[in-house]
């Protein structure tokens, strides 16, 4: 198990890669599990070190393609759709989703309830669309800056 410090956009990630078989990668980011798209598959064996594998990045610029913070969640967790992504304003865990995919939203509506330091906060949406996908649950832990859901 290799394990490595990143820092993207002046947030540290601890990114722990488990395991990689074929093309899929999976890593733990800050504790949070994801597997990674590969590229290209590459042989462990050969390659024991695995100094920063490429990543087919479905989030929108959270993060250099090469950085496995930007991987796709596990499955357990939608992918990212298409529209306008509402992300974590504040590090925090995920106590409420009010919203659903496929739903029609208006600017202002409240979608998720992060709590953050024992607080409840409102995620509201600042965009009046569709929700395209939701990318966490209830319970999960997320950075700021982390993709929660998007609209289109």
């Amino acid at each position: 198990m290799n394990k490595y410090q990143y820092k993207v956009k002046g947030v540290d990630y601890e990114v722990e890669i488990a395991e990689v078989e074929g093309n899929i990668a999976k890593v733990n980011v800050n504790g949070i599990p994801f597997e990674v798209e590969l590229q290209k598959p590459i042989n462990a064996a050969k390659h024991p070190t695995m100094t920063s594998p490429k990543v087919q990045a479905p989030r929108p610029a959270a993060a250099p393609a090469a950085a496995p913070v930007a991987a796709a969640p596990a499955p357990a967790a939608a992918p990212v759709g298409a529209g306008n992504a509402v992300k974590a304003p504040l590090p925090g865990t995920i106590t409420e989703i009010k919203v659903q995919v496929g739903q029609q939203v208006n600017q202002g509506d409240t979608l998720i309830v992060l709590e953050a330091m024992k607080m409840a906060n409102n995620i509201e949406s600042d965009y009046t669309g569709q929700v395209t996908s939701i990318v966490v649950k209830q319970g999960d832990t997320v950075m700021e800056g982390a993709v929660l859901l998007t609209i289109a």
